[in-house]
């Protein structure tokens, strides 16, 4: 049991990230690395709320939505719930770190239409996932999210200094970047299964 939920952390992590290898979730993570705190503040933020919403729409799947033949209503449902835990961390956020949500502005609430939030909670159902499954799952997910951002968020620090040439400045480095970026994610492929053997 710990090898598998180890193998579905570490997956979500590496081999399967949502953003730079799914591809969810690409508006926060163009828009928030420009400046390395507030790309880990909001990456702390979507940590908790993938990880909460996996738990949450588990326990509400298997015991409300598949009890009683509601499975068609599974994305109205969860995005109730991340929507609710988007607001939780919000109201946390403005009352406990000002400095970090005045940094985050328009994309705290980002984090509740953030396909990769929303992806995450579709895809373990999807997968079968039991609660642990689902809440290693979006741990990682999340962890997965934090890792590109901070990585992200580095490399477009050193290419805003490195100035590139004109054609290329502003939004088409930062793409060619992410591109470069997401390639090296796909080098991780096999790695996993290959570590848990």
């Amino acid at each position: 049991m710990a090898k598998s939920l180890m193998i579905i952390l570490f997956t979500m992590i590496l081999t399967e990230n949502y953003v730079l290898v799914r591809f969810l979730g690409i508006c926060p993570f163009l828009g928030v690395s420009k400046n390395l705190s507030s790309a880990v503040g909001m990456s702390m933020a979507v940590v908790f709320v993938m990880t909460l919403s996996s738990a949450a729409t588990s326990l509400i799947y298997n015991f409300l939505l598949l009890p009683y033949a509601l499975e068609y209503m599974v994305t109205i449902v969860f995005i109730l719930v991340i929507a609710a835990l988007v607001q939780l961390v919000e109201i946390v956020l403005k009352r406990y770190m000002k400095p970090l949500y005045n940094a985050l502005g328009v994309y705290l609430p980002l984090i509740t239409t953030n396909c990769a939030v929303l992806g995450v909670t579709i895809l373990n159902v999807d997968n079968g996932y039991g609660f642990t499954e689902s809440v290693i799952a979006g741990l990682g997910a999340g962890l997965g999210f934090f890792l590109a951002m901070v990585l992200f968020s580095g490399i477009r620090i050193v290419v805003n200094r490195a100035k590139p040439p004109k054609c290329f400045e502003g939004l088409p480095i930062t793409l060619v970047s992410a591109s470069l970026t997401s390639l090296t994610f796909m080098g991780f492929s096999g790695l996993v299964e290959g570590i848990f053997k």
